[in-house]
């Protein structure tokens, strides 16, 4: 498939899309559509880069045959239309980055709440020999099928269900489901409950592409470096501080020493410290200050800031931080390498 432009898919419906053109627009590439009828746009920051609306299973479908060369998509759904046991299936996929932090759920089992006798695999094994078979309705066949064979759960069959599956059971269209959970609410509000070790896969979104694509032309392996830089920035930076304040101390090595014994200060990599110039020369300024900077995750910053209290800080300043670029992101580097270009 010869052609010149760059393609990034997004998911067209659910919580997914939003998710992802929020993280897009964090990460500093915000995807810009003129109305919301219109299924192509522009990301800001890559030039020649067209956005695509499709559903999830086309995603992974272009990104199989070529048709696309970017997308973010669930995790769920690549791994349902990418089984282990057929893995010549996604040969042309390959995933750039498995932990984008957005759109997390579960696939779980769940099962009638008026089951009092079932809350573990192991009581459904049971269950499933009684009803045999047992009827699962789920949209994610492979997954399911898979899971009650690795877990030993037989006779069962899938039942195949496009619509709402939480109506499943109490319509007897099937016994039990297997379906995506974020809060469980839905699932009580059906008369349903979930087993307790009968998650199949813990989903979020992730970032894909086309391994021919990679190879074969300069411009998408570079767009793919801007994109693995941009994320990882945003990532590595997300809920950090960056904290300035002022110490007193006989040498930037007596200040440096003093913030590394304790256990919230340390920086990134060490201390940032600079000499503070005082306004005058006067005999207080004999006692010499220094500046320190460091990055502080959201959740230490008071643990923090009591730190550089106990060492003689004052005049901190808190300021958020919106990237942190590392010489080169990890997952750049495993890309190569699984590209066999390093």
């Amino acid at each position: 498939m010869n052609r010149s432009d760059i393609r990034f898919a997004i998911p067209s419906n659910g919580r997914l899309e939003k998710d992802a053109l929020t993280f897009m627009d964090a990460c500093g590439l915000p995807v810009k559509r003129r109305n919301p009828r219109q299924y192509t746009a522009t990301i800001r920051g890559l030039p020649g880069v067209t956005a695509l609306w499709q559903r999830q299973n086309d995603i992974v479908r272009g990104i199989r045959q070529g048709s696309l060369d970017f997308a973010i998509v669930g995790l769920d759904a690549l791994s349902e239309r990418c089984p282990t046991n057929q893995p010549e299936l996604c040969e042309n996929i390959l995933v750039l980055h498995d932990e984008l932090g957005i759109s997390h759920c579960e696939l779980h089992l769940a099962v009638p709440s008026q089951w009092g006798d079932v809350n573990t695999l192991a009581d459904l094994k049971e269950k499933a020999k009684v009803l045999d078979p047992l009827r699962i309705a789920t949209k994610f066949p492979n997954l399911t099928q898979q899971f009650m064979l690795d877990k030993g759960i037989e006779p069962f069959e899938t039942v195949k269900a496009d619509g709402t599956l939480e109506i499943a059971p109490a319509i007897d269209f099937a016994d039990i489901i297997v379906d995506l959970v974020s809060t469980g609410t839905t699932l009580k509000a059906n008369a349903l409950k979930q087993i307790d070790d009968g998650m199949l896969i813990h989903s979020q979104g992730v970032l894909v592409a086309s391994k021919q694509a990679l190879k074969d032309r300069p411009e998408v392996l570079e767009t793919a470096r801007i994109l693995l830089e941009y994320f990882a920035a945003y990532l590595r930076a997300k809920d950090s501080y960056t904290v300035t304040a002022n110490v007193r101390g006989d040498s930037p090595e007596a200040v440096s020493a003093m913030m590394l014994h304790k256990e919230n200060i340390r920086g990134l990599q060490g201390p940032t410290i600079s000499k503070v110039v005082p306004h005058q020369l006067t005999e207080e300024a004999d006692n010499q200050w220094y500046a320190i900077n460091i990055i502080v995750r959201r959740d230490a910053l008071s643990d923090a800031i009591r730190e550089i209290r106990e060492i003689g800080g004052s005049g901190v300043i808190v300021t958020e931080v919106r990237y942190i670029f590392e010489e080169e992101p990890v997952r750049y580097r495993a890309m190569l390498e699984a590209l066999n270009l390093r």
